[in-house]
């Protein structure tokens, strides 16, 4: 059985940091590139970091670039989204995802993680 589960979603004041982890199983995860989304209320679930598969290469949305760091443990089937100087538009529920592209596209998701940026 397939499983993502995020967790370390809080409530943070702006300028704070909160590091989310999302744990795999079900799955070869070192093979898959790994993925954090996001979706505000009212908007569409946007894509804010990629790491590749088995690891290294990594891309950064353009509001996230500089503050957010994505890594992942392959050993712990873990992904991990390091977040510092949080901002109140960061207010999301965060998706982990894991993607394969091959003969066929496998995509896995977790079932969110609420982060609220407020003073």
């Amino acid at each position: 059985q397939v499983q993502l589960v995020e967790s370390g979603g809080a409530l943070v004041q702006p300028g704070g940091s909160l590091r989310l982890s999302c744990a795999a199983s079900g799955f070869s995860f070192s093979v898959y590139a790994m993925n954090w989304y996001r979706q505000a209320p009212g908007k569409e679930r946007e894509l804010v970091a990629t790491i590749a598969a088995p690891g290294g290469s990594t891309y950064y949305a353009d509001s996230v670039k500089g503050r957010f760091t994505i890594s992942r443990d392959n050993a712990k089937n873990t992904v991990y989204l390091q977040m510092n100087s949080l901002k109140p538009e960061d207010t999301a529920v965060y998706y982990c995802n894991a993607l394969k592209r091959g003969a066929s596209i496998l995509t896995y998701w977790g079932q969110g993680t609420q982060v609220t940026v407020s003073s």
